[in-house]
């Protein structure tokens, strides 16, 4: 069994600008520049004969050429009063949703179930301990909410695999779809 994902990588100088801008929250784990990716989908565990299956499909998921996309503010997600992670938002991309769509449609091809919710991309920055301030993670958010990046030019996507540690997750490029 392999956990799996597709997504796209962060160029190098789009890390170092959000490297700079990993501080000054206590609390957070921020994400290192080889943890930083947009994820298309996610797939979970799966066995090697469907991880076969679904990389040959990803093929297909592969169409359209490339495009660009642009990083636009900061948020957070959580579930009630607890924020869990803080992210980086990317601007509206029908290109962008079209592929991600296309990644979902290649693991129900390949036989695997996805999540049925809706697509909402972004880049997580950090996740954040249970004792993490509130009113620091708003400071934070509103400090860092004018975050914009040039345009990332999108010319491939990867298929990762994903291993769990005490330290975070450990990310390996297993395939790589030029677009």
């Amino acid at each position: 069994m392999v956990r799996l994902f597709t997504a796209l990588s962060v160029p190098d100088d789009v890390a170092e600008t959000l490297a700079r801008r990993q501080t000054g929250l206590p609390g957070a784990k921020w994400r290192t520049a080889e943890q930083l990716h947009i994820t298309l989908a996610f797939y979970g565990e799966i066995d090697g004969r469907r991880a076969d299956d679904l990389s040959v499909e990803l093929e297909r998921a592969a169409a359209g050429g490339p495009f660009e996309i642009a990083l636009a503010g900061v948020g957070s997600f959580g579930d009630g009063h607890r924020t869990g992670t803080l992210w980086a938002g990317i601007e509206p991309s029908e290109r962008l949703s079209v592929l991600a769509s296309r990644c979902r449609s290649a693991a129900e091809r390949a036989g695997i179930a996805v999540e049925r919710r809706d697509y909402r991309p972004h880049l997580t920055l950090a996740y954040l301990k249970p004792h993490a301030n509130p009113d620091r993670i708003g400071a934070w958010i509103a400090g860092h909410n004018l975050l914009h990046s040039p345009p990332i030019r999108v010319d491939r996507f990867g298929l990762y695999s994903s291993v769990l540690t005490h330290d975070g997750s450990h990310y390996q490029l297993e395939r790589e779809y030029l677009l």
